[in-house]
């Protein structure tokens, strides 16, 4: 058993080096509790049917009356041929084109009356070693369970794969290969080219070849299905509020009787070369940003699941924080060596492990990022870590296992299935948080300085002679020879030990004299509970149970997007980034010291009318997170390493503004619809760079001071403390505005009157188009209305689906949208969209346009609005059972009351939707005379002719 210990920030690099990616062996079909003494968690039910087909079950109610179905099947494109390139991934298309019990496109409307929203709760996935299908079940009543297991079993071995559905599908999945690929994924098949040449798996991306797609036929699409889909290839997943001894009745009903051929080993992903070294490389595009990959390869470690090498990996994980705790303080200095680095060892699949250093740098500054990377990796090999280094990790390793152990009982259906899966992909076992947190206190006073060293080089890879690759806009000057040269350079010489860094108390613990309450009620619909204090603050409650030791967070100020205006479009752009300038007494990095070991989140963002925090807490640190977003408000700190880090951002946003034909759309599409409202519309790059900490203080101090504020709590806590570590925090303050502003003055949101169809050029593949058509509708002050256009585009969804994508295989994923403005009154629009090929684009328009003008002209059968409004019954039957629901209305429960109101009688108001309203809302906004259409297409690709 492996856990990964690559960084957050090497998350973008493309190699696969994730947690326990294993080659099918013989022995695996045994459960990892089998040979380990991690003791297991006897409330997942585990078992095997007689051919060999394996089941995982496991009761919860969270939410309650709801149920995950996962089925793995270990086939993914390690399993294929030469020619068969593609073939697990056409199979999971294929799965929902078809089978002996549900003929060809009945599956998804099947699961959509059944209330299972297309790609939200039915979906399904392909990698390199296995495919899994996913239903998310909004309801546990048997039918529908049995309608569930019934699916997977048709999928598992009954698919009819015929050759009309093949050939239909083919499209769809041309589609999706041909929006997959971006300079990213380019990028990532040439870093595992160059760093694993001789490796299967480079060969072998999941979506296959155009030719090996184009010879995919019923007979050989079949002889992959048959050879890689047999039982003991198949492990079935199902946790939700059944009863376990029913669902394993249900699993034995539907798949004993299944026989199947042998399970083929899969081949090994490798070779991977552990003497490979002393290889440069350069791979230039200009989307890219900057970044240097130092790495070394050697023999992957065999190490079984076990108490001892949990020990080893916790040693281990400890010591590649500390030393990517280090880079990031570098990073975040007012003079930053570069963006972004870490350091980690991952696994290669079960065929090598890789050591590597990532350095995302400044363009051109790719040498200082060198210098300063390789002297943190010497340092800590050299003289290893302090002890108040080792003491901040252990608090947040400790800070996770309680607050995993405290919500041990409601976690979700998602989230346990998830680890049951991992038994079967990582061969991991499944203990419970309690003894894992029992098993760590007795291990922590054995973590040392001298310890975490030595497990950190038992694994880690020496990177001398390293494979070197670089990536960015321009090749490095001096070219490969600089590149290495400069390695070389930085790893020669002494270096000193790491200073020790002091750690400081919490400058923000008093805040005046308490506030008090003026006003407290109760709202009649849903009990949230709603008190003012004197000062103005306004705080709204809901404990629940649904998150034990979990509290939500919520902070609204008044301000936003509001105070951008046209004379200073920007105002607030750098709001997002208030966070990285840390606190008057305080910077980023010592605050992130400081807190260590709580469970907190910090930061401001920009909502169209309001500043916005919101962040997860537990009980005992909920007046340390209060007293955090209170010191944020009145004494932000500004300080010159933040405004770095957005000037960072920006040069590399702009850079891949034009790379795909999405990011285009998103770049010009603002300035087409306002027109030219700056408050709207993408600046120049240089206005962005231009901006500092001191032009948003200007902006936002008074706001900040000021502005009425609204929080809400939702989740585990005793109302009375909460109400006092608010009086004590945010309730202190001087005194605010009462209400939130209407922001009157400001000038209307307008629709362009220009409805003349528009072209917009990306530097993308000369293959990718994007079509997206927009009609302005209104504002959501009617409730019905709303709904009623939320219902139009599930309809335009269900649709363009059945057209675009089945019938025309033009599309992979077609989409509508409605979007509705609360702050710009009269103001709203619903959106088509549809990626597609250059040479489809008017066959695309006119397949939309038809959908449009069908609407139209007359309402929709009884079937398809059932399709469309089961999923949205279902939503709002289940959105109270999170308290990600709960939070969506108390957040703003005293300023937006309408939004309770409108929920309780959303499920009924539905109900008396009609395909008459459906089509009266066409008639009423899907006019084609007022859609604007915007087109992106390639850089010298001649527009189609309308």
């Amino acid at each position: 058993m492996r856990i990964v210990l690559i960084t957050a920030l090497v998350l973008a690099t493309p190699l696969p080096l994730s947690a326990r990616e294993a080659p099918l062996r013989t022995e695996e079909t045994r459960w990892a509790f089998e040979t380990s003494d991690v003791p297991v968690d006897p409330d997942f039910r585990f078992g095997r049917l007689a051919n060999g087909m394996r089941y995982v079950i496991r009761h919860n109610a969270t939410p309650a009356g709801t149920a995950v179905v996962r089925m793995e099947v270990a086939a993914g494109s390690l399993d294929e041929q030469e020619a068969e390139q593609g073939f697990a991934h056409f199979v999971e298309h294929m799965a929902f084109n078809g089978s002996k019990r549900v003929p060809e496109g009945q599956m998804i409307p099947l699961l959509e009356r059944d209330g299972l929203a297309f790609g939200a709760d039915t979906n399904a996935s392909t990698n390199f070693e296995r495919t899994i299908y996913k239903l998310d079940l909004p309801r546990n009543d048997a039918k529908l369970l049995d309608t569930a297991l019934m699916l997977m079993r048709e999928t598992a071995s009954e698919l009819t794969i015929s050759q009309g559905a093949i050939d239909r599908e083919r499209g769809v999945i041309l589609s999706e290969m041909r929006d997959r690929n971006t300079f990213g994924l380019r990028n990532s098949i040439d870093s595992t080219h160059f760093f694993y040449p001789q490796a299967l798996y480079g060969s072998r991306f999941p979506i296959g070849t155009v030719a090996t797609l184009n010879g995919a036929n019923a007979a050989n699409l079949r002889a992959f299905y048959e050879r890689e889909y047999v039982p003991a290839h198949v492990t079935l997943v199902i946790v939700g509020d059944f009863d376990t001894a029913a669902v394993e009745a249900g699993i034995t009903r539907h798949f004993a009787d299944w026989t199947g051929g042998p399970a083929e080993v899969q081949p090994d992903p490798g070779p991977v070369a552990s003497k490979d070294r002393d290889r440069t490389g350069i791979w230039i595009d200009p989307a890219l940003s900057e970044r240097l990959v130092i790495q070394r390869n050697g023999d992957w470690l065999d190490e079984p699941d076990s108490i001892a090498q949990r020990r080893e990996n916790l040693l281990r994980s400890i010591g590649y924080s500390i030393v990517n705790r280090r880079l990031q303080r570098l990073s975040r200095s007012a003079t930053p060596p570069f963006r972004g680095a870490g350091f980690g060892t991952g696994d290669v699949f079960e065929t090598a492990r890789s050591t590597r250093l990532i350095i995302d740098s400044v363009d051109g500054k790719w040498a200082d990022g060198v210098t300063a990377t390789a002297q943190e990796y010497r340092r800590a090999l050299a003289h290893g870590f302090s002890a108040a280094e080792v003491a901040e990790q252990v608090a947040q390793l400790r800070t996770s296992m309680v607050n995993a152990a405290g919500s041990a009982n409601t976690r979700s259906n998602a989230a346990l299935a998830g680890i049951a899966l991992s038994v079967v992909e990582d061969r991991v076992v499944p203990s419970t948080p309690a003894s894992a947190l029992e098993r760590f206190e007795t291990f922590a006073p054995a973590i040392t300085p001298k310890a975490v060293l030595a497990a950190l080089k038992r694994e880690a890879l020496a990177l001398d002679r390293p494979l070197i690759r670089f990536e960015g806009r321009k090749a490095p000057e001096g070219g490969e020879q600089a590149i290495r040269a400069s390695w070389l350079s930085a790893m020669r010489g002494p270096v000193p030990r790491e200073a020790d860094q002091s750690v400081k108390e919490f400058g923000y613990t008093d805040f005046g004299t308490p506030g008090t309450i003026v006003s407290d009620r109760r709202d009649p619909l849903l009990g949230i509970r709603e008190l003012r204090f004197s000062n103005g603050v306004m705080l709204n409650l809901k404990p629940t149970e649904l998150e034990k030791d979990r509290i939500r967070v919520s902070l609204s100020i008044d301000g936003g997007d509001m105070l951008d205006t046209r004379e200073n479009p920007l105002a607030t752009e750098m709001v997002g980034w208030l966070d990285k300038g840390g606190l008057g007494k305080h910077s980023r990095d010592e605050l992130d010291t400081i807190m260590a070991g709580h469970t907190l989140g910090f930061g401001l963002g920009n909502g169209a009318a309001s500043f916005d925090a919101e962040t997860a807490t537990t009980p005992r640190d909920l007046e340390l997170q209060l007293q955090l977003l209170t010191a944020l408000m009145t004494d932000p700190g500004y300080r010159a390493e933040g405004e770095v880090q957005y000037r960072q951002q920006v040069n590399n946003s702009f850079a891949q503004l034009r790379a795909t034909p999405a990011s285009a759309m998103g770049a010009d599409l603002g300035r087409i619809l306002s027109d030219n409202d700056p408050r709207f519309s993408l600046q120049q790059v240089d206005d962005y760079r231009h901006l500092t900490y001191g032009k948003l203080r200007d902006t936002i101090s008074e706001r900040l001071a000021h502005g009425a504020v609204e929080l809400a709590l939702v989740g585990d806590f005793d109302e009375d403390k909460a109400i006092a570590v608010v009086a004590r925090t945010l309730a202190a303050l001087p005194a605010r505005e009462a209400a939130f502003r209407p922001y009157a003055d400001q000038p209307p949101r307008t629709f362009t009157a220009d409805r003349k169809p528009r072209v917009l050029r990306h530097t993308g593949p000369a293959d990718q188009a994007l079509l997206r058509l927009t009609w302005p509708t209104r504002d959501d002050s009617d409730p019905l209305d709303a709904l009623k256009l939320q219902m139009l585009e599930r309809v335009v969804r269900i649709e363009l689906t059945d057209s675009l994508r089945e019938v025309l295989g033009k599309a992979y994923s077609p989409s509508a949208g409605s979007s509705l403005s609360h702050y710009w009154k009269g103001y709203g629009t619903f959106t088509i969209s549809a990626s597609i090929d250059v040479a489809d684009v008017p066959a695309s328009r006119e397949a939309i346009g038809k959908v449009a003008r069908e609407l139209r002209l007359a309402p929709v059968s009884d079937d398809v609005l059932q399709r469309a409004r089961a999923p949205l019954l279902e939503a709002y039957q289940n959105a109270l059972k999170g308290n990600g629901g709960w939070l969506s209305l108390v957040d703003r429960a005293q300023t937006q009351a309408d939004r309770i109101e409108r929920f309780t009688k959303a499920r009924d108001r539905l109900l008396t939707i009609t395909p008459a309203d459906v089509q009266a809302m066409a008639q009423r906004y899907l006019d084609p005379a007022m859609g604007l259409e915007v087109l992106a297409l390639p850089e010298g690709v001649e527009a189609p002719a309308k």
